[in-house]
């Protein structure tokens, strides 16, 4: 049995206003031709399929043709949950109709106690989900003294577990923050506190686990508990993740092995740090100059329209800091305590502006207007 784990797509995202849907739709792309060039039984999406509850037309048409071509003309099943991002009602609209068409959305409670199971080579197979929830609501829902993400992920592979068959081997899909894991910038906090913590140690019992939320790939725990990481870069703490899928092979014992597939966005997120010039003459020899890009620009002097100097050789620069520009200076900004006179300031504007130095006459009457206004 081999099947791909993925998860946070976060279809519709924006990124500093700039919409990720067409570099979203490019890395589906290669999730296809993988499909359509391997042999695999399954494809695991382990929450967060959108970026928001009620999520874009655009997003929806999306993931309708990726469904259509996988489901329809390559006859994968998909198995698939809510994340903490998605709304797990309207996610499973009409899903008891879609199974038979090979898309399986376990949104519910009931869905969960229901494996979706597929025949292999090395034996059966039980895929469960279990869709993200907060502690109050599996506290309402099975009456039970449940107060933490912790306590209530306990209570549902306990009830997944009294649903195991012997000859199964079993695979849970699960959304949450497994304790001790690395998380990313873009990820949206479960709760306040710490208290969304989980611990790898309820889900041993299980074969595969495959877990979403966390932006980077990694296992904890277990070689065979795994976030397969995002689709793509969404955040710039991202820049050195390698981003992709995962494939699990399982056979007759169980795990047997996961191996981390690339998918290439593409628009790479990084972060560039140098003075203007510097970075204006690299960007001349720079092999990706399109990548959504933070600057850091380390200049001591201030520079006039930077972020339109920077545009012209790196066009999607989507945010500039100025650290350069506070060295020297204390919290408290008073005039006595910058380290550039008015004299200095004004130089380097005119230099900007003028692509030159002021004159003699010029300084001597720039002096002038300053001492006067100073003495108002």
């Amino acid at each position: 049995m081999k099947f791909l784990h993925t998860s946070d797509w976060h279809l519709g995202r924006q990124f500093h206003n700039v919409s990720l849907l067409d570099d979203q739709k490019a890395v589906l792309e290669q999730i296809i031709a993988y499909i359509e060039n391997n042999s695999v039984d399954a494809l695991v999406i382990a929450g967060d399929v959108y970026d928001r509850s009620v999520p874009p037309t655009a997003a929806i048409e999306v993931m309708n043709q990726f469904v259509n071509r996988v489901c329809g003309e390559l006859k994968l099943p998909i198995i698939l949950i809510p994340g903490n991002h998605d709304g797990a009602q309207r996610l499973g609209f009409g899903s008891g109709r879609m199974r038979d068409s090979g898309l399986h959305i376990l949104s519910s409670f009931e869905d969960m106690l229901n494996p979706v199971v597929i025949d292999s080579e090395s034996g059966p197979v039980a895929f469960y989900g279990m869709p993200y929830n907060d502690p109050e609501v599996v506290r309402h829902h099975f009456k039970q003294s449940v107060t933490s993400h912790d306590e209530a992920h306990q209570f549902l592979s306990q009830q997944i577990r009294e649903c195991f068959i012997p000859e199964h081997r079993n695979v849970l899909v699960s959304h949450c923050f497994v304790d001790g894991a690395m998380a990313s910038d873009s990820e949206r906090p479960l709760s306040i506190g710490g208290s969304d913590r989980v611990s790898h140690e309820h889900f041993v019992d299980f074969d595969y686990v495959a877990l979403g939320h966390l932006h980077q790939p990694q296992k904890k725990g277990e070689d065979f508990i795994r976030y397969s990481g995002s689709l793509m870069k969404y955040s710039f703490s991202e820049q050195h993740q390698k981003k992709g899928m995962t494939l699990v092979e399982l056979d007759e014992n169980g795990f047997k092995s996961a191996t981390h597939i690339d998918l290439t966005a593409p628009h790479e997120m990084r972060i560039i740090e140098g003075e203007m010039q510097a970075i204006v003459e690299a960007a001349k020899t720079d092999p990706k100059p399109d990548d959504y890009l933070l600057v850091r620009l380390l200049d001591n002097h201030a520079i006039l329209n930077p972020m339109e100097k920077l545009r012209a050789v790196y066009p999607n620069v989507l945010h500039l800091e100025k650290p350069g520009m506070l060295v020297g200076v204390e919290q408290q900004m008073s005039q006595a305590k910058l380290a550039r006179s008015e004299m200095d300031m004004f130089k380097d504007f005119f230099f900007e502006a003028q692509n030159g130095e002021l004159s003699d006459e010029q300084e001597t009457a720039l002096k002038q207007i300053i001492t006067q206004l100073n003495q108002q």
